[in-house]
């Protein structure tokens, strides 16, 4: 898709909240494969660490545009010209309790997503990859009851219900813009896909705190949250930028993709820390985290199918502890 014989146009990718902890990792990972970026951000942030990705110093290559998901103007101003596809990964997410869940998170999550369809359909991109979550799959209580022994897969969607009446915001964000895309591109034929992340580590290349590097970050320092309601795994940011890309670049791959290097339990992944990052205290969870959660290594099999390899989570984790460390987020461990 990146060949010299193309136009400009159809060598150009949108990618929304491109200065991202996810965004910006699919910026580099588009720029080393020849693409041409246009990435947007939210006017309050700085995308300034992109200019210093390889190829990002080119201001014709890589074109920072500054658009609130809700300005549909500056949405569509920033997809035209973008034909070879725009990738949707700016959504609202909060390290902390949202005053006005339905303002601060559930509108623009929804009405940025369709403002995003919209401008893409405008630009005649190609496909759209839309950077949905696990938190569109789960928390789904009534699975494991309706579904005895099956491990979480891309047909499992989060109880909105049950979430709202647990508070949980951002469940009901990700999962009602992800069944509004795909409500749209039926009614208007837009080649869409989506992509579904389990908590997200690696190296940070922005310089702010990100909600999923915040899980390893708190575990690290003592915190005893289980995680019970928004824990499948984890991935290598690394494994979640180069799998848009590859579903950018293979049109037959359709629907939603589970992207996690395995399903279990959050007790699990604390005790790998504790074992891989010595000199923290790190929570010993003795009981399930995850109540009735069925483990599975290679959970994401789609994606898999497709030819994408995981990194091991040991990476991972290993990754994201120096990359915390040396942006200041996180004390060095205890001799």
């Amino acid at each position: 898709m990146a060949g010299s014989d193309m136009t400009a146009a159809e060598r150009r990718v949108c990618v929304t909240g491109g200065n991202g902890f996810i965004g910006s990792w699919i910026v580099r990972g588009l720029l080393a494969k020849g693409y041409a970026v246009t990435a947007t951000y939210h006017p309050a942030t700085d995308p300034s660490h992109l200019r210093s990705l390889p190829g990002g110093d080119d201001s014709r290559r890589l074109v920072l545009c500054p658009a609130d998901l809700l300005d549909a103007e500056a949405i569509a101003a920033a997809a035209a010209g973008c034909r070879a596809g725009v990738i949707h990964v700016a959504s609202p997410c909060t390290l902390e309790t949202p005053r006005d869940p339905q303002r601060d998170l559930v509108a623009p999550a929804v009405e940025g997503t369709l403002n995003v369809l919209e401008a893409a359909r405008a630009a005649g991109a190609a496909r759209v990859v839309i950077t949905s979550s696990i938190s569109s799959m789960v928390p789904n209580p009534r699975w494991a009851l309706d579904h005895p022994g099956r491990p979480v897969d891309e047909e499992c969607w989060t109880d909105l219900d049950y979430c709202k009446a647990h508070q949980k915001w951002y469940p009901v964000s990700k999962t009602t813009a992800e069944k509004v895309a795909w409500e749209y591109a039926q009614k208007h034929g837009l080649d869409i896909v989506t992509i579904n992340p389990s908590t997200c580590l690696g190296p940070l290349l922005q310089p702010t705190l990100n909600a999923s590097s915040a899980v390893l970050q708190q575990l690290l320092q003592g915190s005893k949250d289980s995680q019970e309601y928004h824990w499948l795994g984890c991935v290598h940011v690394c494994d979640v930028a180069d799998a848009h890309i590859l579903l950018l670049e293979t049109p037959s791959a359709s629907g939603r993709h589970l992207c996690t290097n395995g399903i279990y339990q959050f007790k699990d992944f604390a005790e790998t820390v504790d074992k891989l990052c010595p000199g923290y205290n790190v929570h010993r969870f003795t009981e399930e985290t995850q109540p009735g959660l069925v483990a599975l290594k290679d959970a994401a099999k789609k994606l898999i199918k497709l030819g994408l390899v995981f990194r091991p989570i040991e990476n991972a984790i290993k990754d994201s502890q120096e990359s915390l460390i040396a942006k200041g987020y996180l004390a060095p461990p205890t001799q």
